[in-house]
């Protein structure tokens, strides 16, 4: 014999207080819902409007150099703790919870030209590699157990600084003076994984993200910019009124916000992702935030909100310039064109943008 019954769970129909809203039991087959996707779409939309309107990166702005900030080193274990060197020959430690110097100290009479933390954790992990970038436009690769170097690679320009993706060991980044940025595999430096360009003026400094999987940049253009490893284009761009060239930045360990370092004696604090929320969500923001993030990615090929998405307000200088590039790289693109259709066959060789600034690999 069977007994059916009815059986209600107050948690499905209940408010859990007063003001929340009233929970309506709803049916999820499709056939009842035949406008999901428009209604979708519209959400969608709405959310990457919303996005745009609260991209609001900047969050402090840590004075008290009389010099230009030359660079900067994260402390291994103290996530809020900083070390700054200026071109007077200042340290300066910060706290960057309270946002105030915490020491001052005169360390050399000219440039700090670079600061290195001890590692005095439980425990860390090393390699024998060194990397390092000279004035001769050459990136060579040191092995500490042998006497020569293991490669060496020339590129068109000279390299400014280089920096090891934290979670691949054998993957590194070149800021170059051409304004580009390269990512090698060091078990093949013929040919870059990936040409980053963006940028409209020498690259200073880089910096990866504890995941590995994005790198940030600074400029003398006045500006920094956050590249996804894999892409060759920048996802986004931070620049101020005030501030000048950027000399020097770091992602800090916890992977949320961006510290760079400028001209004009200024280091400056930004949100690695500009439209965050900081702060304790609620269960219902978590929710709401996670179901806007997948709507994004199911409707983000669409074109409007695929152009909402990626517009970026660029200082006057910065737009003439890659409205300039632009122009440059097409005139050359269209002489190369020319010069393979009037010349013999196979006489002009046609060279990958890859390989174009590559001049040679050493061994």
């Amino acid at each position: 014999m069977k007994v059916k019954m009815l059986s209600r769970n107050p948690d499905n129909y209940v408010r859990e207080t007063k003001l929340d809203l009233q929970r309506v039991p709803r049916n999820y087959d499709p056939a009842l819902h035949p406008f999901e996707v428009p209604r979708e779409y519209i959400r969608a939309l709405n959310a990457t409007k919303l996005e745009r309107v609260f991209a609001k990166p900047f969050l402090a702005s840590l004075d008290g150099h009389r010099d230009g900030v030359n660079c900067l080193a994260k402390h291994p274990e103290k996530l809020a703790t900083v070390l700054s060197g200026a071109c007077d020959g200042e340290v300066r430690i910060w706290n960057l919870t309270q946002r105030n110097c915490i020491r001052t100290i005169q360390a050399h009479e000219g440039f700090v030209r670079g600061i290195c933390t001890r590692f005095c954790g439980t425990s860390f992990f090393t390699t024998f590699l060194l990397g390092s970038c000279a004035s001769d436009r050459n990136i060579v690769l040191y092995d500490m157990r042998q006497a020569t170097p293991l490669k060496k690679v020339i590129l068109d320009m000279r390299t400014n600084t280089i920096c090891w993706n934290p979670m691949e060991a054998f993957i590194f980044t070149a800021a170059n003076e051409d304004y580009n940025l390269y990512t090698f595999d060091m078990r093949a430096l013929d040919t870059p994984v990936m040409v980053h360009m963006d940028h409209v003026s020498a690259v200073l400094d880089v910096d990866y993200s504890p995941t590995g999987k994005e790198f940030v940049s600074a400029s003398f253009d006045k500006s920094i910019r956050i590249f996804p490893v894999d892409k060759s284009r920048s996802r986004e761009v931070y620049h101020t009124k005030r501030m000048q060239h950027v000399i020097c930045v770091k992602w800090t360990s916890d992977s949320k916000y961006i510290m760079c370092g400028s001209d004009e004696m200024n280091i400056r604090l930004w949100k690695a992702n500009a439209s965050e929320k900081l702060g304790v969500l609620t269960s219902r923001e978590k929710a709401a935030k996670d179901y806007n993030q997948k709507l994004k990615e199911k409707f983000q090929h669409y074109p409007h909100i695929k152009r909402i998405a990626r517009h970026r307000h660029l200082p006057k200088s910065i737009y003439s310039q890659i409205q300039e590039q632009r122009i440059m790289k097409e005139a050359r693109r269209r002489k190369e064109v020319n010069r393979i259709k009037h010349s013999k066959p196979g006489s002009v060789p046609l060279v990958s943008e890859k390989k174009k600034h590559v001049v040679a690999v050493v061994k």
